[in-house]
């Protein structure tokens, strides 16, 4: 299947979709993101995890950063249940997953074991501070977490989002069909103004293609909603690129603000999908000022064996005195003819009904930011 195409991670896309499922065992209520992440081991985004990992496998990603077989992995892929219910679990070796009422796949119980948030808290996202909404979100997990081998029967259809959605297989397939060599991944939460699009066409003037990976799931307060940002992307997809050299489909699973293990985390995602190539920016995954500016790209020193390069470019801004993009490199102007567009400037732009000067935002995307009702999210 992968052909002349970048080995998955781990050397195999794991493939853990199956066509039946039984009935007669107990049934076990997990939320919608547990829900996502087994639907992504199942489908090979997270290889070359088979499951939800166990204590071994646990333990030595929060250490080391690495699966216990030395394979690199930054995020530990759990879940979490009371102790009452996971022996539950546990004696009964398999259970049927389901989330808001509907049946989706079967999760072989290898283990259960005990765990210290805080410890998890230091290793993945580098604080215990509450107010990190990684953290926040680790500190209400229960006391417990449970290890096996996961099998998905029925695949989300129901979500809106589901059509734009490819798995690892799909995209490897139009991948090799368009006959690309370099596809370089571009992992995003916001919606897109100028300088993304300078920064991705840069990107396209490099490798064969471009592989726009939006990141559907949950996310802080404060961030663009998905619909918002899938709306976006298909605006300036339409409008300002050549649609044969863009690969646009969705990534279903939570952000987790972890800054330099996310963006590791990141990058195996892409790889899987196909990418030979991962654009890492400036902060990113990161969330206030928990992470140095260029940890994110600095981590990928320590992983010279991650098997998928990443792309490091400058930021772009709007230079007044060079009157186009531009960046450190290539710009010798100073701060003050310097114009950027944040995430916060576009927060007030946006709650001031102001519009983004074209030259910094699309004016379609602009609109549709503009004319949303709920451009944020709220809870």
């Amino acid at each position: 299947m992968t052909g002349s195409l970048i080995l998955p991670h781990g050397g195999k896309l794991i493939n853990r979709y199956i066509q039946k499922k039984s009935d007669d065992l107990l049934t076990f209520e997990v939320s919608s993101d547990i829900r996502n992440d087994a639907e992504n081991i199942a489908t090979g985004v997270f290889s070359p995890l088979a499951g939800f990992v166990g204590q071994e496998d646990f333990l030595n990603v929060l250490k080391e950063g690495r699966l216990s077989s030395g394979v690199p992995w930054t995020i530990p892929i759990v879940l979490d249940t009371e102790k009452q219910i996971a022996k539950q679990m546990e004696d009964l070796g398999d259970v049927i997953l389901c989330s808001d009422g509907q049946k989706f796949g079967i999760f072989h119980v290898h283990e259960i074991y005990e765990y210290t948030k805080q410890d998890m808290a230091n290793a993945v996202y580098g604080t215990t501070d509450t107010n990190h909404p990684g953290v926040s979100r680790l500190f209400k997990m229960k006391e417990f977490l449970v290890g096996g081998e996961v099998e998905v029967f029925q695949m989300k259809e129901y979500d809106e989002f589901q059509k734009f959605r490819m798995h690892p297989s799909d995209t490897r397939s139009e991948i090799s069909k368009r006959g690309w060599k370099s596809i370089v991944g571009f992992q995003t939460r916001n919606v897109p103004h100028v300088a993304h699009e300078m920064l991705q066409k840069a990107a396209l003037n490099i490798y064969d293609g471009l592989f726009l990976n939006p990141l559907i799931g949950k996310k802080k307060i404060g961030d663009f909603t998905d619909d918002l940002i899938i709306s976006a992307y298909e605006s300036l997809i339409d409008n300002y690129f050549p649609k044969n050299r863009v690969l646009f489909s969705t990534t279903h699973t939570s952000m987790r603000y972890a800054g330099p293990r996310e963006a590791i985390h990141h990058a195996i995602m892409r790889k899987n999908f196909g990418c030979t190539h991962f654009i890492v920016g400036r902060d990113h995954a990161g969330v206030g000022n928990y992470y140095p500016p260029f940890a994110a790209q600095e981590i990928f020193q320590k992983y010279p064996d991650l098997g998928i390069t990443p792309v490091i470019f400058p930021s772009f801004y709007f230079c007044k005195k060079c009157m186009s993009f531009a960046n450190e490199k290539t710009c010798p102007h100073g701060i003050e003819s310097k114009e950027e567009l944040s995430g916060t400037m576009m927060r007030k732009m946006v709650n001031s009904g102001k519009i983004p000067e074209k030259h910094l935002m699309r004016p379609e995307i602009a609109d549709l930011i503009l004319k949303s009702e709920k451009p944020f999210v709220v809870e």
